[in-house]
């Protein structure tokens, strides 16, 4: 794939236009930072409440979402995915014109069908491939976080150019931009979150956690071992690799990730993540989740309450604290 970078954007195309950001979150309040300090004309539109709030002390014109997306030339769209489809029509599709452009981070509302777009506007995706405190924290060093652009609908002939140009506002083009479709974007982060990052990592954790304290080890060391230590590890691998990683460990911790690594996944893990990847694909768990999530997400909700209750979350924040500052 072409990397992108500053070169091959250009801010001018943005000249006298408004960005409407929907949304004032973690990747909201970020995203909008970095384009304001990269001279945009930027908007907030948001409900009453600690992000207006927030919004409007960080100095944002700050208004309903109804009257951003009257204003705004380019609507960008930051709020939760499930929110999406009834906000953009009860409060966005009423006021868009020929030629505005609908901009997002995560493409989901999209390749779903929560949004169906009319064929006068440009269709965009500019996705910071980070979180936004993050996003924002490298922006300020004078860098970047690495990001993905996508055009869905091409109406005006520049909706690229449009994208690229808020990559750059945001200090993606700075680390790096590849160009890609929504529904690459959207498939390989589900798939991702739910069988790596989130939902793998995490149960790897909590298992390891509960075998070494079930077979009397102090919670205290399986906390340390299972949970604290792991970020010390990614870290390496985010510094230089996997192979970055094996040359700081111990021989013996190389030569337990080669023997016992494959014997702790199950011999159809690979399996059971390509029926996660169709799951994804065909729009089941996309469905499954719009469905709970408008049913007051009370699975959603239970889940976080026993996860609150779990032992190695009770354990971590007593050893959390021993190392905050006094």
């Amino acid at each position: 794939m072409n990397i992108l970078h500053d070169k091959d954007a250009d801010l001018g195309v943005l000249n006298g236009k408004t960005i409407a950001v929907m949304g004032y979150g973690a990747q909201g309040k970020a995203q909008a930072l970095c384009m304001r300090d990269s001279g945009l004309n930027v908007i907030i539109g948001v409900r009453p409440g600690k992000s207006f709030d927030a919004a409007t002390q960080d100095g944002f014109k700050v208004m309903s979402v109804a009257d951003a997306a009257k204003e705004g030339d380019v609507i960008h769209l930051l709020l939760p995915d499930e929110n999406h489809g009834p906000i953009y029509n009860a409060e966005i599709k009423p006021y868009l014109k020929p030629g505005k452009a609908l901009c997002c981070s995560h493409g989901f509302a999209y390749v779903f069908g929560e949004i169906v777009p009319p064929a006068d506007v440009d269709v965009i995706m500019v996705a910071p491939k980070s979180p936004g405190t993050e996003e924002r924290k490298r922006f300020v060093e004078g860098f970047g976080v690495p990001g993905l652009i996508a055009v869905r609908q091409n109406y005006t002939g520049k909706a690229r150019d449009i994208a690229l140009a808020i990559a750059k506002a945001e200090g993606l083009t700075r680390a790096g931009v590849l160009e890609c479709s929504m529904e690459q974007e959207t498939y390989e982060d589900l798939f991702g979150e739910q069988n790596v990052l989130c939902g793998g990592i995490v149960d790897l954790m909590k298992y390891g956690f509960e075998v070494l304290i079930e077979a009397g080890y102090p919670p205290e060391m399986a906390y340390f071992e299972c949970i604290h230590e792991a970020k010390l590890i990614v870290d390496l691998i985010y510094e230089g690799g996997i192979q970055k990683m094996n040359a700081v460990i111990s021989n013996t911790a190389e030569w337990g990730e080669y023997v016992n690594g494959p014997f702790i996944l199950p011999a159809d893990v690979k399996e059971r993540m390509k029926e996660s990847l169709r799951r994804i694909e065909s729009g089941e768990f996309a469905k499954a989740w719009i469905a709970e999530a408008r049913a007051g997400a009370k699975v959603l909700h239970a889940k976080r309450e026993a996860l609150g209750s779990h032992p190695a979350e009770v354990i971590g924040k007593e050893i959390r604290s021993l190392f905050e500052k006094k």
